[in-house]
């Protein structure tokens, strides 16, 4: 019996949004499924009257495609908060959208949306200017640390690297797995060919292994055209896809001085090692594993992300890599500074001496007992 008690976390981005109610502007959470788009902003408006629209439900999708003023003016009525959820769903959101932003003044706009290569596309040109937007991942560290306190945090480690960080996955303690898979049918494989035109599904899940047994090590398009049989534009279509769909981000190998710099090729991470080990088939304990180093990396580095993300930061992100096999694991690029990380387990990192002097740029080592303040 699983007495394993469930817990909600408080999100980062919760106050910049509530801040951001009432300025005259819609309010955009994109992000993938189940990351909690949906418990975010009814925990921002709770105890608020508001109107809610679920783009799921086919009625809705009708009512709000293609209406006009008037007809809008019916189904707003006299809400002055409108929460429209799951808004990919309904065709021609963004104009929609642009509508009440502009003809109903007195409306505070909040919208979600899980699948960013159609929603973005529906609503970046209609609500130029018009729209706050956020991108809402997995929990982060930050938040789970927040939220649970620093030991059972700190007993999770191991645990969260094999699993991931969804929420559901966090609360279902011991069906994990069954946790992973379903969400990966549904959100993987279902959300993604429905919205982006994939017409080989398996060549998609083939590709996703491919790429989640590369992580950590730089990808070549041509090397997977060859071992997928698909030619390059194709592998770099779906991988447009995947990234556009919230499961993969790239890294750009970072280039300015020296010629035996790599300049053209990039590295794939996973915004969640769970996912990425369920595409795998792997949940073996670490003392078990060949990949610990991969996952470590991979953890970070999202994490990393998520953190910048929410924070506004505005470092450009890369990872760096000579000719001659030297390399830093990831870099930030600011106006003013570069830094380096060497991300390691548990392993002493051999700094390169070139690129610290070449760029004026301090390195940090990334361990298993030094990580918190990066992130």
């Amino acid at each position: 019996m699983n007495t394993f008690t469930k817990i909600m976390i408080s999100r980062i981005i919760e106050l910049k949004i509530i801040a951001k109610l009432d300025k005259g502007k819609a309010i955009i959470i994109v992000g993938p499924r189940q990351v909690g788009k949906t418990t975010l902003i009814k925990s921002i408006i709770y105890n608020k009257v508001y109107l809610f629209l679920d783009g799921d439900d086919p009625t809705v999708r009708e009512l709000l495609t293609n209406p006009n003023t008037e007809q809008l003016k019916n189904i707003i009525g006299k809400s002055t908060l409108v929460f429209i959820d799951e808004a990919q769903r309904i065709a021609n959101i963004g104009i929609t959208l642009k509508i009440i932003t502009d003809q109903f003044k007195q409306v505070q706009l909040l919208v979600s949306g899980s699948s960013a290569f159609e929603l973005n596309s529906e609503i970046n040109e209609p609500l130029t200017g018009r729209k706050w937007e956020y991108q809402l991942f997995p929990i982060s560290w930050k938040e789970l640390e927040g939220n649970i306190g620093f030991v059972k945090a700190e007993q999770q480690l191991e645990i969260r690297l094999i699993y991931g960080m969804y929420l559901d996955v966090i609360n279902n303690n011991g069906d994990e797995p069954e946790v992973l898979k379903q969400l990966a049918n549904s959100y993987l494989y279902k959300d993604i060919l429905s919205y982006s035109g994939i017409r080989k599904p398996e060549i998609l899940e083939k590709l996703l292994q491919a790429l989640a047994l590369r992580v950590g090590n730089e990808v070549s398009y041509n090397e997977l055209s060859k071992l997928l049989a698909i030619d390059k534009n194709t592998i770099s279509n779906y991988i447009d896809i995947l990234a556009q769909a919230f499961i993969i981000f790239k890294l750009k190998s970072f280039s300015r001085n020296l010629r035996n710099e790599i300049k053209t090729n990039q590295k794939i991470y996973f915004y969640d090692n769970g996912i990425r080990n369920m595409i795998i088939g792997n949940f073996n304990f670490l003392n078990l594993r060949q990949d610990k180093g991969a996952l470590w990396e991979n953890f970070i580095i999202s994490e990393r992300v998520k953190k910048n993300n929410y924070e506004n930061n505005f470092e450009k992100p890369y990872f760096w890599r000579t000719t001659h096999q030297q390399e830093i694991d990831y870099i930030e690029e600011t106006h003013e500074k570069i830094n380096g990380f060497e991300i390691k387990w548990n392993a002493k990192a051999k700094i390169p001496k070139l690129f610290k002097e070449t760029y004026n740029a301090d390195v940090a080592i990334i361990t298993r007992e030094k990580f918190r303040d990066f992130l």
